[in-house]
């Protein structure tokens, strides 16, 4: 059984169970894959907050527990729909309080394998993202085991569009994630285009929430990658 560690956020967890659903080879109910999602936001301080130093208790904690949760209930291929928990402070946190027989899978890991394999003569991809994953460079380390280099905004325009983009209580993606808000969708745009100016080939949607506004397969001659269907198709793969 598949497990999803949901509230993480909310609708990145409902956005991942819909992409396993998406990416399986079901005809019927019955050939679906099973699924077990746990959401219990409230339990989950923010990851970002974390990072910053704005909060002091690692949210690795909770993640934990709810792994053990989902454990309790059959799962045992875990993963979670949150780019900024698999900053390695966080990460390393929920590896070390989970039951040992569970499978718990790296999404930035994956999303580097896939780079890797699908697009190997990719050698630089931009990253939109929270702060906190902007501040940890998860992705500089992960990437540049492929060989391949992260880039990212300009730090002006980090904090001016691309994590208002998503936090804002506003117009930002956590406040307004069905539908997505124009204005919220259009700052992100901007900034992918941007990165393709600075040489991306590829634009990672390095956000879980991202994927909820941002649609295109393509920006500019940058191909986009989705990191919640990389992470669902990882799954679906692990648990054949």
């Amino acid at each position: 059984m598949i497990g999803i560690v949901g509230g993480v956020g909310t609708f990145a967890g409902i956005d991942l169970l819909r992409k396993i659903y998406k990416h399986s080879e079901a005809r019927t109910d019955q050939d679906h894959l099973p699924v077990a999602l746990v959401s219990i936001p409230r339990k989950v301080v923010d990851r970002t907050m974390f990072l910053l130093g704005e909060v002091k208790e690692n949210p690795g904690i909770a993640i934990g527990e709810i792994i053990k949760m989902l454990a309790s209930t059959g799962a045992e291929i875990i993963g979670i729909p949150c780019n900024t928990a698999h900053s390695p402070v966080i990460f390393n946190e929920i590896s070390e309080r989970i039951p040992k027989n569970i499978e718990l899978l790296h999404l930035i890991e994956e999303v580097g394998k896939h780079l890797s394999f699908h697009y190997p003569k990719i050698r630089k991809a931009g990253i939109l993202a929270t702060n906190g994953t902007y501040l940890s460079k998860v992705y500089t380390s992960v990437l540049s085991a492929h060989n391949i280099e992260a880039i990212y905004p300009e730090e002006s325009i980090q904090k001016s569009l691309v994590h208002p983009a998503i936090y804002d209580k506003e117009y930002g993606i956590k406040a307004f994630s069905d539908p997505v808000s124009n204005r919220s969708r259009q700052d992100l745009l901007e900034v992918a285009l941007l990165l393709t100016q600075q040489g991306a080939e590829a634009i990672i949607l390095g956000c879980s929430e991202i994927p909820l506004a941002i649609h295109e397969t393509r920006i500019g001659q940058s191909i986009v990658i989705d990191s919640i269907s990389i992470l669902a198709q990882a799954l679906i793969s692990k648990s054949r």
